[in-house]
């Protein structure tokens, strides 16, 4: 077992999502002690029970990433238990059907076209994803600051770097966090490294509807993506842990501050003709 991370805390927000909870195993395999945000007490034990059923290494932390007096008692239990953080992994984020669009392009009649997204439903889109980044940063970034070799690792998306149809909250606050990532990594002037890494089409929870359809095959959104792909298939959750250690591991890294990493099967590379 590689325990390259043995000694470090890591802070994880959306511990108990798809991606997160494939985060939370990796780095408590690779010795890691683990604080799992989020806001289901049972989701989160249950994925402690998955990785770590001694629960040696981690702590659920229940949470909102948008209650900043949630996060602070999260914190104030994390640094009782194993100490000061010294990564902080902002996985917590997600889109809504009701700042979706049904169609990739304007039809008048369309039951749910631009004009009929709900105002509600894009503004807590921007405030999961953004704001949903910025409040644990404040929170759990004072740690960061103390110590050498400390990190903030946010998700992106390859839609922050060209926006896809029918998502535009989600394109754009996706964007608003590689824009974070590069003012943080100025603002902290190296003393603490920020990254993100834009991951490009994985299916996950959040995706399937747009991805399957009833019956469960592909649907014409995923042979359109899989068509511009050039490794021609979505990735795996584990296909991310080489980059995540990567920006982890202050040894491997040192000189890495400000840079949105895609980890999209070529996605980004590929201009449609």
């Amino acid at each position: 077992m590689n325990q390259r991370f043995t000694g470090r805390n890591v802070i994880i927000t959306g511990a108990s999502g798809v991606i997160g909870k494939t985060f939370v195993k990796a780095i408590v395999d690779a010795g890691a002690n683990v604080g799992l945000i989020g806001r289901q007490a049972d989701r989160l034990h249950d994925v402690i029970a998955d990785v770590n059923p001694k629960k040696d290494q981690t702590i659920a932390l229940t949470a909102d990433v948008l209650d900043k007096a949630s996060l602070i008692e999260a914190k104030q239990k994390f640094n009782q238990r194993f100490g000061n953080v010294h990564a902080l992994i902002n996985c917590a984020g997600g889109n809504h059907p009701d700042a979706t669009t049904v169609d990739e392009h304007f039809h008048p009649q369309s039951e749910k076209n631009f004009f009929g997204l709900r105002e509600e439903s894009v503004d807590y889109v921007f405030k999961l994803n953004y704001t949903g980044s910025f409040l644990p940063t404040q929170v759990f970034g004072e740690d960061l600051t103390q110590g050498e070799g400390n990190t903030i690792i946010n998700i992106s998306s390859m839609n922050a770097f060209q926006p896809l149809t029918k998502i535009p909250a989600y394109s754009g606050a996706k964007a608003a966090i590689s824009n974070f990532t590069q003012w943080l990594s100025t603002y902290f002037e190296g003393k603490v490294r920020v990254n993100a890494i834009a991951p490009g089409f994985f299916e996950t929870t959040q995706n399937k509807a747009l991805l399957r359809n009833e019956e469960g095959a592909y649907s014409e959104r995923a042979h359109k993506i899989l068509s511009q792909t050039p490794m021609k298939r979505f990735g795996n959750p584990e296909e991310l842990i080489g980059t995540l250690f990567w920006l982890l591991d202050y040894s491997a890294s040192p000189f890495v501050t400000g840079i949105v990493v895609p980890v999209d099967g070529g996605f980004s590379s590929y201009s449609g003709v």
